[in-house]
């Protein structure tokens, strides 16, 4: 670094100039430079030509087209199968500037979009440009999770700013995620700034949840369902409410709220349900609200069977089927779209003449495509007609890139039995 003074308008001006070694590059075999002109932030092993030096794992390196062409800068990591993330198609510093310009961009999408929501995914990964980064704030407490190499190794730089533009209580890592092993990462949980005892008391859409954000699912409550909730709910007035899979109780304590004459809710985790109790007292609708731990496959499977000659007696008015993902690879798609079609063929059986069902599915190699087919399918062994009412897709704060298929997950669709 060389440190240069000059006097402009009587005033001394100290330039700093910085000298540093030629940055690698990455280029790129012909034709696979499209996909990431188009806005993908992955560069697969395969795609690679050559490096015109040797890369450290964790540090930025430019990717070029075969013709040197330049297209952006981005994590390195060899240990991986996505060996560059992506992160810029300029050439810029990936340093604290860069994190608080990407960081404030994405929380201004939320402001715009979610303008009265307290709880919500800050920073969404891919969808936000800043691959292998998640951050989610529940009111004054913010998670981080970090699956990629190079930015979990600057943990430190993130911290600092979401301080800077948040103001936390406390920043938690969620770091117990699969998918970062293929990185050449460990575990790692638990408090990195301030500190945070016990469950966290949060609001969605005006709901009262307790939510364990150290040993929770994802980083502690689906976020990505918080637009759904509420327009779920608009069809629970004064009716008879399943909701399957219903963990925390987001769709039940939504539907109670907006009046609903009876919410019954399943899951098979005894303590998700005491804290869907807890949240169902703490909104004051506990007392139309009832709780049943149990296997949902086998619950509906019990409920419809019969006797020959008997026939199901149809017995609620809106079905809720939120299940977790069927499946995290093509591989088992098939045995996934089983999976739905069961479930919805027994749902229907269940469902009154005229109720509606309302159905998610969070299996991103499950497109919208293959799980209406599955649905249809289900109807037609049912021999039910559906009427479509409408069309459901994950909250704003999960932004959708089309160019980026991953950044799409989470469908849905509400259903009205029309006979």
């Amino acid at each position: 670094m060389l440190r240069n003074a000059s006097v402009y308008g009587g005033r001394q001006v100290t330039f700093i100039t910085m000298i540093t070694k030629t940055m690698p590059t990455v280029l790129l075999r012909p034709g696979e430079a499209d996909r990431l002109l188009a806005g993908h932030p992955w560069v697969y092993q395969g795609a690679v030509q050559r490096l015109t030096q040797p890369a450290i794992d964790g540090e930025v390196v430019q990717v070029k087209d075969h013709r040197q062409r330049f297209i952006g800068v981005g994590f390195f990591n060899s240990k991986s199968k996505i060996l560059v993330r992506i992160l810029s198609p300029d050439r810029i510093e990936i340093d604290a500037a860069f994190f608080r310009t990407q960081i404030s961009r994405a929380l201004e999408l939320r402001r715009r979009h979610m303008p009265g929501a307290t709880s919500f995914r800050v920073v969404n990964a891919e969808s936000d440009f800043l691959s292998g980064l998640v951050i989610d704030k529940y009111e004054d407490v913010v998670v981080l999770q970090t699956s990629s190499l190079g930015m979990d190794s600057r943990k430190p730089i993130i911290i600092e700013v979401l301080r800077e533009l948040l103001n936390p209580r406390a920043i938690l890592e969620r770091n117990d995620i699969g998918s970062r092993k293929f990185e050449g990462l460990g575990e790692a949980n638990g408090a990195i700034y301030g500190t945070q005892d016990g469950p966290v008391a949060i609001k969605l859409n005006g709901i009262n949840f307790e939510v364990d954000l150290v040993a929770g699912h994802k980083t502690g409550l689906y976020l990505d369902q918080q637009t759904n909730y509420q327009a779920v709910a608009t069809w629970a007035a004064g009716r008879q409410v399943l909701d399957c899979f219903s963990f925390l109780g987001g769709f039940g304590l939504h539907a109670a709220r907006s009046g609903a004459a009876h919410v019954h809710m399943l899951d098979q985790s005894a303590d998700a349900l005491t804290r869907a109790r807890k949240n169902a007292v703490s909104n004051g609708v506990a007392d139309r609200c009832t709780f049943e731990e149990v296997n949902v496959f086998d619950w509906l499977k019990a409920q419809t069977a019969t006797n020959p000659h008997e026939k199901v007696v149809p017995r609620w008015d809106l079905i809720i089927l939120d299940p977790p993902s069927f499946t995290r690879n093509r591989a088992s798609v098939n045995d996934a779209l089983r999976g739905y079609k069961e479930i919805h063929l027994r749902a229907l059986k269940l469902l009154k003449p005229g109720g509606i069902l309302a159905t998610f599915c969070c299996s991103h190699h499950v497109d919208a495509g293959l799980f209406m087919e599955s649905i249809m399918a289900a109807a037609y062994d049912a021999h039910k007609v559906l009427r479509q009412i409408s069309t459901y897709h994950q909250s704003p704060d999960h932004p959708i890139i089309p160019a980026i298929p991953e950044t799409e997950y989470l469908k849905g669709f509400a259903f009205e039995l029309a006979r």
